[in-house]
């Protein structure tokens, strides 16, 4: 499909990558990766050919066709949002116009005998062909089923772009790109603007897409679940995987290790080879081989060591001070803004120690929640904070609040007090601030590094209830998995809102999900919570709707109280019938990840496999991998099970 031959891209003298060279197969899916200013976003606008590369060429199939998402896309339509997504039908509304003027024409002509008659009648027929084979009478009901998809109601539909913010017309283009159903996706960073649903809708969109995928992303979970090969930008070369991502690191750290070894072994060459040229080239007989000696030096390509971007970050938060057991209790909280409701008669409480997730679609308050717990807005209901409990609050546009014309320095130095002034450089190095970058204002940092300095910037006091929302927006992957490792450790409680499921996973265990107007409570994973919903409400995963009796108390809806005992009765008995099908099913699952286990247990003890310490290895990761599956499709079953336990109680009162 795609060509990328000898490819090479400076700026200011200094290559972004040189030489490099790739192909792209229909069907690929490939996740670009490198660090921060490697090369990624530029490389995908050189493909879409927004960019001229500075030598080499990129050759591409005849008819070949690209949509491109960057990762800002000024907007300034006019337009509702469905007029708006209509435009990606380009050639259906060339051919509608084609079409009605051909009708036209039809209705006022006389000459039914003419040849030219019949030639506009063929035309026609060739045109209406074309619209019904580019899915002419299918277009608004798939730009329906995308827009949902990533997150509109159709109230939304007739709503002007202008109304929404930079992240939803985001949305709008990329539904736009996807309706275009171009040959090649090049996506940079397409989930940065969306929520947890709308990820695991465009997953599952772009698992079947028919074309070539490239992508940038810092989701791992969305990068393994969609990439089967990867592409690391790294000291001006590439490297190309055939494997996705979480593969990927485990072959790049083998490389890596390769790289120090051959290193190490170079450097001793040289070494003894300037040796033995101090030691001969004063002497005239061997004068001629000291020169041989230093051309041949001179000839060799020293290698390179990647650099690990994790090596200076290292920090923890600061020890919590003791708080009383119940950290928060809200009771019927409700916020409106004018006439629209939030979220109504919330019930939330929170005990010490707890991490807690807020997840569900945007729009739908978690945001908001967290800043009434942070007393930044105002709200009916009662909340109370338990004693001495002490609050520090990193919202989503934390890094904006930074001083612009302040340095890195003096950003910290203004807040910290005490001992840790001491250590401040110390602070700002575990953070990637070090030497002259220190000393640069705030407003020449890119949106990773001012985030990197908010966090820090949370270090500097010792809270016992940290809320954040969305703290991993700009991170790369290294600088995510740091933070992840570190608010894994702290000793204090953690509400937290993100839409990145891989960084959530491991991390907290107990969810609240937003969605309608109320709160429901699920105790489990991430992955827990998401595989629930999928297995028990496939029809309305579909309309982008989650299943509300994911939660830690079923509750049986307010419509059954209006019906007769007989037809609640029913309608319980057909719920039950339908989780113990479910559960039935699970239990075949567990069975089969349990003989799964015990064969890969008795592979171990091979004398062939003892000996053979890559085939060690791998068993042990296939171990892993099942033995993790087999966690959560049990404590699934545990969740099926309370509330089949619950709806049998149910039952018994209706008798």
């Amino acid at each position: 499909m795609l060509s990328v031959n000898k490819v090479s891209v400076g700026f200011g003298g200094i290559f972004l990558f040189e030489d490099i060279s790739f192909l792209v197969n229909r069907k690929d899916r490939i996740g670009l990766t490198g660090k921060n200013g490697a090369g990624k976003s530029t490389l995908l606008k050189m493909l879409s050919g927004y960019q001229l590369p500075d030598s080499g060429t990129i050759s591409m199939q005849n008819g070949l066709t690209t949509g491109y998402l960057a990762q800002e896309i000024p907007s300034t339509s006019k337009l509702t949002v469905m007029e708006e997504t209509r435009k990606a039908f380009s050639e259906l509304n060339q051919l509608t116009e084609l079409i009605d003027r051909l009708n036209e024409e039809v209705v006022n002509r006389t000459d039914y005998e003419s040849e030219s008659y019949n030639d506009l009648l063929i035309r026609l027929h060739d045109a209406t062909e074309r619209y019904n084979l580019v899915g002419g009478y299918n277009a608004e009901g798939s730009a329906e089923k995308v827009l949902q998809g990533l997150g509109f109601t159709r109230k939304d539909f007739n709503m002007p772009c202008s109304s929404f913010s930079g992240g939803w017309r985001m949305r709008i283009e990329l539904a736009k790109i996807l309706l275009q159903q171009p040959d090649l996706l090049l996506l940079d960073e397409p989930t940065n603007h969306l929520d947890i649903e709308s990820i695991q809708w465009l997953e599952d969109f772009l698992k079947d897409y028919f074309g070539a995928i490239i992508l940038v992303s810092h989701d791992k979970a969305f990068l393994d679940n969609i990439t089967n090969r990867t592409i690391e930008i790294s000291l001006g070369k590439i490297y190309d995987y055939k494997t996705n991502y979480s593969n990927y690191v485990i072959q790049r750290k083998e490389r890596r290790e390769q790289q120090l070894a051959a290193q190490k072994n170079q450097q001793k060459f040289i070494e003894h080879t300037e040796e033995l040229i101090n030691k001969f080239r004063a002497k005239k007989d061997k004068a001629a081989f000291a020169q041989s000696l230093i051309k041949k030096l001179d000839r060799i390509e020293i290698i390179e060591v990647d650099d690990e971007e994790n090596s200076s970050i290292n920090f923890r938060f600061p020890p919590a001070p003791h708080a009383g057991k119940v950290v928060l209790n809200a009771q019927n909280i409700t916020k409106q803004y004018g006439e629209k409701l939030i979220f109504k008669n919330v019930n939330i409480e929170i005990e010490r120690g707890q991490k807690v997730a807020l997840v569900g679609k945007n729009g739908e308050g978690k945001s908001t929640f967290l800043k009434i717990i942070a007393g930044e807005t105002d709200f009916s209901g009662s909340l109370q904070l338990g004693h001495q409990v002490d609050v520090g609050y990193f919202a989503q546009n934390q890094a904006e609040t930074l001083n612009p014309d302040k340095t890195v320095f003096e950003i910290i130095d203004d807040v910290a007090v005490g001992e840790i002034r001491k250590n401040i450089r110390s602070l700002l190095g575990s953070f990637l601030f070090s030497g002259d970058t220190i000393e640069k204002k705030v407003k020449v940092l890119s949106g990773g590094e001012k985030n990197r300095l908010a966090l820090c910037k949370l270090l500097l006091h010792p809270f016992n209830l940290l809320i954040l929302d969305e703290p991993t927006n700009h991170l790369d992957m290294r600088s995510k998995e740091v933070l992840k490792n570190a608010l894994i450790k702290y000793d204090g409680t953690l509400i937290i809102v993100s839409h990145d499921r891989d960084f959530l996973e491991g991390l907290t265990e107990n969810i609240f999900y937003f969605n309608n107007q109320s709160v429901k409570p699920f105790i489990g994973t991430i992955y827990q919570f998401l595989d629930y919903n999928k297995l028990n409400s496939l029809s309305e995963l579909e309309t982008n709707k989650i299943n509300t009796q994911a939660v830690q108390i079923p509750e049986v809806k307010e419509k059954h109280s209006k019906q007769n005992n007989n037809d609640l009765r029913k309608e319980i008995e057909k719920e039950i019938k339908k989780l113990n099908k479910t559960i039935s099913e699970t239990e075949k699952q567990v069975e089969d990840l349990e003989n799964r286990i015990n064969i890969i247990n008795q592979k171990l003890s091979l004398p062939e496999t003892i000996s053979d310490n890559e085939k060690m290895k791998q068993l042990y990761i296939q171990h892993g991998q099942v033995q993790e599956e087999l966690e959560k499709q049990m404590h699934l079953w545990e969740n099926i099970a309370s509330e089949i336990e619950f709806k049998q109680e149910k039952l018994k009162e209706l008798s």
